[in-house]
C-alpha cells in the first residue's frame, strides 16, 4: 500500500517513516511533501495513495488548504504537535489525529483504524451492499475507540504561543462572552472555545461545568456554602472576581462528582 508524507521537518519525515516501517512492512512511502503547494502539485500528478500522514502546521500555511485546492480521495491521518485543530480535522477525509511525538502504540491504533476501513470497504463491495457511505463509516470508526480528552492549549502570550498543559488549569469561565482560564498561579488566559466545546473535550472525571459559565476542577474548590434557591455558593482558588453558583439542576451531580 502506497503512504504519502506531508512534512516539513527533515527529523520528523525520518522518523515517521522509520516509525512506519516498524509498525507496518507492507506500508510503501511514495513520496514525500514539505508544502502545501509541493503536496497540492503531487497529488494533481500521481496516483491517490492509499494513506497520507499529513503534518497540519506547514511553512506556507494549514493542511487544511490542501483540501480546498485540490479533491484529496486518500485516507488522511493528521499529525501535529498541539491538539487545537482536532475538531476541523475530523471534518475533512481524516480517521484520526496523532500528536507529536508520535508514539508506537498511537500509530499502531491509528493503522489498525485504516485498515478496519478497508476491510469495511471490500466486504460491502463484495456484498453488493447499497452505495458505499464513507462518512457513516468513519463514524462509527471513530466511536469504537475510547474518547481522547483535551491534554493542553495553545494560547497567545503577546507574540509568543505558549503550551498549557490541563493539569496546570484551575477553571474556565466566561467574561463578556469571550471564554478564558485560570491557571495554578493565577494566570488568566483568553481561549478559541465555547463553554460548550469545552465541556465536551475535557475528561469529565477532572472538570465539572457547574452552571453556563464556569468549569471548575476539583482542586480549586476551596469552599462549599449553600446559596438560596436550593444551589450552592463556592469560593474558588485562585480568586475568581464573579460568583461561583452550582446551578439547581447540577448540584446533585455536582455533590457526586465532588465526592469521587
Amino acid at each position: 500500500m502506497k503512504v504519502l508524507i506531508v512534512e516539513d521537518e527533515d527529523l520528523a519525515v525520518r522518523k515517521l517513516r522509520k516509525l512506519v516501517q516498524e509498525v507496518d512492512p507492507t506500508l510503501d512511502v511514495a513520496g514525500i511533501t514539505a508544502s502545501i503547494e509541493d503536496t497540492v502539485g503531487w497529488l494533481k500528478n500521481n496516483p491517490a495513495p492509499d494513506l497520507i500522514f499529513m503534518d497540519i502546521e506547514l511553512a506556507d500555511g494549514q493542511s487544511f488548504e490542501i483540501f480546498e485546492q485540490v479533491e484529496v480521495n486518500s485516507t488522511v491521518i493528521f499529525t501535529t504537535s498541539y491538539d487545537e485543530y482536532a475538531l476541523q480535522a475530523f471534518k475533512v477525509n481524516s480517521i484520526d489525529y496523532l500528536l507529536k511525538p508520535i508514539q508506537k502504540d498511537d500509530l499502531q491504533r491509528s493503522l489498525k483504524k485504516f485498515r478496519d476501513l478497508k476491510v469495511r470497504r471490500a466486504e460491502a463491495n463484495a456484498q453488493s451492499a447499497p452505495a458505499f457511505n464513507l462518512d457513516k463509516l468513519l463514524r462509527e470508526l471513530q466511536l469504537q475507540q475510547p474518547k481522547e480528552y483535551r491534554r493542553r492549549f495553545l494560547v497567545r502570550l503577546g507574540q509568543r504561543l505558549l503550551s498549557i498543559e490541563v493539569q496546570d488549569i484551575a477553571f474556565f469561565f466566561t467574561d463578556e462572552r469571550f471564554s478564558f482560564f485560570k491557571t495554578w498561579n493565577n494566570q488568566k488566559y483568553l481561549i478559541d472555545y465555547t463553554l460548550d466545546e469545552l465541556e465536551d473535550a475535557l475528561d469529565p472525571g477532572m472538570f465539572f461545568r457547574i452552571n453556563r459559565g464556569v468549569i471548575v476542577t476539583h482542586s480549586s474548590v476551596e469552599q462549599i456554602q449553600p446559596y438560596f434557591g436550593n444551589r450552592l455558593s463556592l469560593t474558588l482558588k485562585p480568586v475568581f472576581e464573579k460568583e461561583a453558583i452550582v446551578s439547581r439542576e447540577k448540584v446533585s451531580d455536582f455533590k457526586v462528582w465532588m465526592g469521587k
